[in-house]
Formats: C-alpha cells, structure tokens, sequence
C-alpha cells in the first residue's frame, strides 16, 4: 500500500491554516468535478484524491493522526527502509464504526458516490463509518455557509439595525431585527461565495453585542443604577431616569434604602420574536451622602440625631 501525502495533493504546506486548505480544496475540486470532466477518469480520480485530502486535513483529530504517521513514515524512509515494510497496521484505526466522514458536495456525487476512499484512508482511518447493507450512505448536505461576525451596540439591538457587508468581494445590506441578543445568528440564502457547484453560498451572521456604559443585560430585562441625593431618600420625589426611549420618571418613597431596585416595567429590551412585548427594566438606587455640610445642614443632621436618641 502506498502512502498518500495529503498535503501534496491539495498543493499546500504543511503548516497551511484552515482558510488555506478550504480554498485549496475549493480550487481542485472544482478543477476536477465529474460535471466538468464528463467521462475523464483521471479527473475522477484526482476529485476522489482531493476530496479524501480535505477530509482528513479540515478534522483537527485525523490531521494531527497523519502528522503523526508522516513523521514517521519519512523517518522510515530516510533510515533506507523499503516502503513496502512499513508498520501499517500500527496506525490502523481501533474501531472503525465509530469514525464518521462528512463528505462534500451533495449525495452521490462526493466521494461516496464514486467508490468510496482509499486502501490508505481505511486502513489510516477505519473506513467511511456509514456502511449500510455493504453500500456507502453519503449523507444529504444542503448548501455551503460561511459565518461572518458583525458586532452592534446595545441600543442597536434595542431599535434594530443594519448593516453593509462584504463577503469574498460581495456586498450586501442586511437588516438586524431589534431585540437581538448575543449570539443570535442571522442566515442570508444565496449571498455567499459560489461553492465548487458554481452556487451561492449561504452566509450566517453571527452577531455580537457590544457593552454598554449605561445598561447591562439579561435575558429581556436591562439594569441600570441611579444616584439619587440623601434628601431624596429620605423624603421621597420623582426623579429622572434614562431609558433608549428618553427620559422616564421614578418614584422613590421615603426612606428608600441605598441598594434597593425598583422596576420599570416595559422600559426593557424588545423581545426578538415579538416586538410588541418588553422586558423591564431594573433601577438600584445608590444614595449619595454629603462629603461636606454647611452650618445649617449640620444643626438640622444634629437634632434629628438627638431626636434618635432620646426617642
């Protein structure tokens, strides 16, 4: 059996990252799909060659088992062994139902639908691991995705947003729906690279919200804190409040402690699905005590403290 250096055969180093080994991929699978080479037979080989390349190269566990087996099989070669001794079955896989191969392109008409891997791939890897009654299952794949992170404000979320994107040379607007949340992934159909189809890829936006000085977040419901005078706290009034839709007014009751939380209802984040509905949004009140007092203020602070004690 003959070693395959999978490197080789997408023309990449050895050290290429995983932009690199995808574009590679792309390119020869492209150069070399059935549509393109009706009839031609070594092109089907080479499509079989760089899809099983691309297998192994973009799963981080079966790349670094070759790395593996690469360094020792030239180490093999450069001690003046013959190749045909070479130790394969001390790299075969242990189980081989339990490997899984995602092939590309749609069903039959990958790898699966040309007669499977490689002697060297089954023997390295355990075979396809989708055997069913002695025939190879490509599994259905719908179209290629590409994630594209976009980060918004905390306001932008709160009103909806838009953003002009461009993907591999390709300009878009897309709309972010308000009430979007962290890691709320946005699928636009057809606007993404061609895949080795000739096709438009699909891009998936994941998006990113950016903190924000004056609320925190959770779930639906914002957190803000307000600083409110001791005179307040103790009398009570109505004092300001900032939310994203101007300024609301709050109630403090007498007494009010430093560190309570009163509740806004409705002036929290719109929900994603609903619009029409809002979460709350939660004021802890800190109140600021005097650094200094005038003649005034310290007789009257002195006869409510007499007050306390003879009370």
């Amino acid at each position: 059996m003959n070693y395959k250096d999978y490197y080789q055969i997408l023309g990449i180093a050895k050290n290429a990252g995983q932009d690199d080994i995808k574009k590679a991929y792309r390119k020869l699978a492209l150069k070399y799909h059935p549509d393109r080479n009706p009839d031609d037979q070594t092109a089907e080989e080479k499509f079989k060659e760089v899809n099983e390349a691309h297998q192994v190269l973009s799963d981080p566990d079966k790349r670094a088992k070759f790395d593996q087996l690469g360094s020792a099989y030239s180490q093999w070669e450069q001690g003046g062994q013959r190749p045909s001794g070479f130790d394969w079955g001390a790299w075969g896989s242990e189980d081989p139902r339990n490997v899984r191969v995602e092939y590309s392109g749609q069903a039959g008409e990958g790898v699966g639908g040309m007669g499977g891997f490689s002697d060297f791939f089954q023997q390295i890897f355990g075979g396809n691991g989708a055997f069913q009654g002695g025939q190879q299952q490509a599994p259905n794949q719908g179209p290629q995705v590409f994630e594209q992170p976009v980060t918004i404000s905390l306001e932008e979320a709160y009103r909806g947003s838009e953003r002009q994107l461009s993907v591999d040379g390709r300009s878009f607007n897309v709309k972010i729906p308000s009430g979007t949340k962290e890691g709320t992934k946005i699928r636009m159909a057809g606007v993404g690279p061609d895949d080795y189809y000739g096709k438009p890829s699909d891009v998936l936006l994941v998006v990113s919200v950016a903190p924000d000085p004056r609320f925190s977040r959770k779930g639906d419901h914002l957190r803000s804190e307000l600083h409110i005078d001791l005179y307040t706290a103790v009398l009570g009034g109505k004092v300001p409040v900032p939310t994203f839709n101007g300024e609301g007014m709050l109630t403090i009751p007498a007494g009010t402690q430093s560190a309570q939380t009163f509740r806004l209802k409705g002036k929290g984040m719109p929900k994603l699905k609903n619009n029409s509905s809002h979460g709350d949004l939660l004021v802890k009140v800190i109140v600021d005590i005097p650094a200094t007092l005038n003649d005034q203020e310290k007789l009257a602070f002195q006869e409510l403290a007499k007050q306390g004690r003879d009370s």
